[in-house]
């Protein structure tokens, strides 16, 4: 099981970033919020550049943006392996994912708790992750949706039947007591558990170990 980091919510992220590159972490997951399609607006192009200066691990963006498309070309100049955006996007989802795979980005679609799983089967063959959104996108700090867990295993069957390499990523509200629920995922992200420990690595170990079959 991979874990992915992430600092929402965050009061000093330089020094959380610092803390987490010296921690067998797989990725920093970074949200990216225009104000449009979330409430908040937060982590804008010009934050995100700097990233790099703090940590070498590979990135894993989510992008909780109407318009995507425009963001690309500057995200490609950074260490980032996956870019994820969410099915409702204003611009076209094909030309979306088209132009990270231009980049050698590998893409993934984010799908809300109040969207039923099915709606990301037509992409499964050309996109490289699924988000699946555990918690409502745009706050951090909020608690795991149960109803997450058989959209998981609906998910990981469906992607079993077609033989597909598909991963599967959870993101929001992940625990030491969920995440035994959620073995059927290729990547956890988990951004208060970490945040809020004493000792990062204990607890990405912790939580690798728990998410284990």
């Amino acid at each position: 099981m991979k874990i992915g980091a992430s600092f929402l919510g965050a009061k000093n992220i330089p020094n959380v970033l610092k803390k987490l590159n010296v921690t067998n972490v797989d990725y920093i997951h970074i949200d990216v919020m225009d104000g449009k399609y979330v409430k908040k607006k937060i982590m804008p192009i010009n934050e995100l550049i700097n990233i790099p200066y703090y940590t070498r691990k590979r990135l894993d963006v989510h992008l909780m943006v109407l318009k995507p498309l425009k963001l690309i070309d500057d995200l490609a100049t950074l260490n980032v392996e996956f870019i994820n955006v969410h099915l409702d996007i204003k611009d076209n989802l094909d030309k979306v994912i088209e132009k990270c795979k231009k980049y050698g980005i590998k893409v993934g679609i984010a799908v809300n708790p109040n969207q039923e799983i099915e709606s990301v089967y037509p992409y499964l063959d050309k996109i490289d992750l699924v988000l699946v959104m555990s918690v409502v996108p745009g706050l951090p700090g909020q608690e795991f949706i149960p109803e997450s867990i058989p959209k998981i295993k609906k998910l990981r069957e469906e992607i079993t039947s077609r033989n597909l390499k598909t991963l599967i990523n959870v993101d929001g509200g992940v625990n030491f007591l969920n995440a035994k629920d959620l073995c059927d995922a290729d990547i956890l992200v988990s951004g208060s558990t970490i945040l809020k420990s004493d000792d990062f690595q204990d607890t990405i170990t912790k939580l690798r170990k728990c998410a284990t079959k």
